[in-house]
């Protein structure tokens, strides 16, 4: 959530952030966007009913869980580049791998 434009400390950084974005393209020193989040796995409990003629498919609202799994992506928009990488868990060795590897390319 975007706190109001009364909060200057707040739209000072988010301008820092913002400036960052408009500089050109350098292959030195890319710009790259991160976040990982959670993901929760799951499955039909039922088989769903296929769609008919003027009717859309059929999906049951109950499903089972089959665990979780965590989500790193990384996103160089000037160059047109993102990169994915799904784990597990979500432990510090799982990010500082992910860091890694977007240091290698």
């Amino acid at each position: 959530m975007i706190p109001p434009l009364s909060d200057g400390n707040f739209v000072a950084h988010m301008e820092m952030v913002l400036d960052v974005y408009k500089q050109p393209y350098d292959l030195l020193y890319p710009v790259v966007c991160m976040d990982e989040f959670p993901k929760q796995l799951i499955a039909e409990k039922r088989i769903p009913i296929p769609a008919r003629a003027g009717q859309l498919a059929r999906y049951d609202y109950e499903y089972s869980r089959r665990g979780t799994c965590n989500i790193f992506m990384a996103n160089e928009p000037l160059a047109g580049k993102r990169m994915v990488r799904i784990t597990a868990s979500r432990k510090r060795h799982n990010w500082a791998r992910f860091l890694e590897e977007i240091a290698r390319k």
